[in-house]
């Protein structure tokens, strides 16, 4: 089962466990702490989330192109999950909701830096055949720290504390073991040299890869921030003290799909598979938007969770077997870019669309966006793939 996972992926995949532990013990908290305690709406919650994944994802883009142009790539890394891991329990000390805007900033600015060069470190550390399944493990050990972080959550405060601020504080274990681990086990991959000709900013890629990265732009203004399905979890009656619970449920199956599916494109094509989990994405949004009661949220996030297991691994496994090996940190640089920067548009309309026409409308906006990407990447996106010495 394990077959073709390297050292660099599994220690790789330990780190976004701790660091999923960490955050996750936060995030599902998140919108109860905003609204509940410093008073914030729908609205400015969608302004948290949109305008520090849009952060993030410009400092993606540089690290990438950076980490082409550099020999170590784990530099990077390492600098980038330090800093989040110090921001992150910052947001126990907030006293407004502009302070945790500023706290959630800093914490993406860390994984503005970090994301690109490690996915390309892990696509220099496996064999081109294996790459569904790599970045399909790495996605659920991901995951599976997302899991686990809600069910510590729920048992500090169930049996020990009674505060939030201080689940926040204690968030800061786990992010400490991921960075240890990063200066301790991981190691630099041998990879093709750039040409000192191309050390120039590498522009927009041409071809399959730029029409791929724009129909994922597309699909990404109408994926909104995940905290909003669990704002529309609490208003159909799930209680506080569940939404952690549901939270880790949902994280078991993205957990338990992202491996298999991302070994599944290995073997009969990437394309079909991110199809295929843009319909469940479109389907999931529908039923969200007419959801009456805690039971259907339930089910609805166990099928969204799907989603992830279709798309997550196999999008960037997809993204590498179009692009040059001398240029891989570029090429994830754009993608995290392209995704990144349909964060911000689309958490700020889901949020205004909600606060102005209430909860229906923005899941159906979603759902439509999500079909039209669907399309075009049927109908534009035929790329052919790389071959010779930059393959690798």
């Amino acid at each position: 089962m394990f077959k073709g996972i390297t050292g660099n992926v599994l220690i790789l995949g330990l780190v976004s466990f701790f660091t999923d532990v960490s955050s996750e013990m936060i995030y599902p908290l998140l919108p109860l702490f905003l609204t509940g305690v410093l008073g914030a709406g729908p609205a400015f919650l969608g302004t948290i989330e949109g305008i520090a994944e849009s952060t993030s994802s410009l400092l993606k883009l540089l690290s990438g192109i950076v980490s082409d142009r550099v020999k170590r790539r784990k530099r990077l890394v390492l600098i980038g999950y330090t800093l989040s891991s110090l921001m992150r329990p910052l947001i126990g000390s907030a006293g407004s909701a502009f302070t945790v805007l500023l706290i959630r900033t800093g914490d993406r600015i860390g994984k503005g830096i970090r994301t690109s060069p490690r996915d390309a470190l892990i696509a220099d550390s496996v064999e081109p055949s294996l790459r569904g399944k790599a970045y399909g493990f790495h996605r659920s050990m991901d995951h599976a720290g997302a899991l686990v972080g809600p069910l510590v959550a729920t048992f500090l405060l169930s049996y020990f504390v009674t505060d939030l601020r201080t689940v926040f504080w204690l968030a800061a274990i786990p992010g400490l073991l991921a960075v240890l681990l990063i200066a301790w086990k991981v190691r630099e991959a041998e990879r093709a040299e750039l040409p000192k000709e191309q050390l120039q900013l590498t522009l927009l890629p041409a071809g399959p890869l730029r029409r791929y990265l724009l129909v994922l732009f597309l699909f990404t203004l109408g994926n909104s921030s995940d905290a909003f399905l669990l704002l529309k979890a609490g208003t159909l009656g799930v209680p506080p003290h569940r939404i952690p619970l549901l939270w880790s449920f949902f994280h078991l199956v993205k957990m338990m799909s992202s491996m298999p599916f991302g070994a599944l494109s290995d073997r009969i094509g990437r394309k079909g598979v991110i199809v295929a989990g843009w319909c469940v994405y479109s389907l999931a949004y529908v039923g969200f938007g007419f959801a009456t009661n805690e039971v259907q949220v339930w089910l609805l996030f166990v099928f969204y969770g799907l989603f992830f297991g279709l798309t997550e691994g196999v999008e960037k496994a997809y993204l590498v077997d179009m692009s040059d090996a001398r240029l891989r940190g570029a090429a994830f640089g754009w993608y995290n870019f392209a995704v990144g920067a349909g964060a911000l548009p689309a958490s700020l309309l889901f949020g205004l669309i909600w606060q102005h026409s209430g909860a229906v409308a923005p899941f159906i906006f979603g759902a439509a966006l999500s079909g039209a990407a669907m399309l075009l990447l049927l109908v534009l996106v035929k790329p052919a793939a790389v071959t010779g010495p930059n393959a690798r």
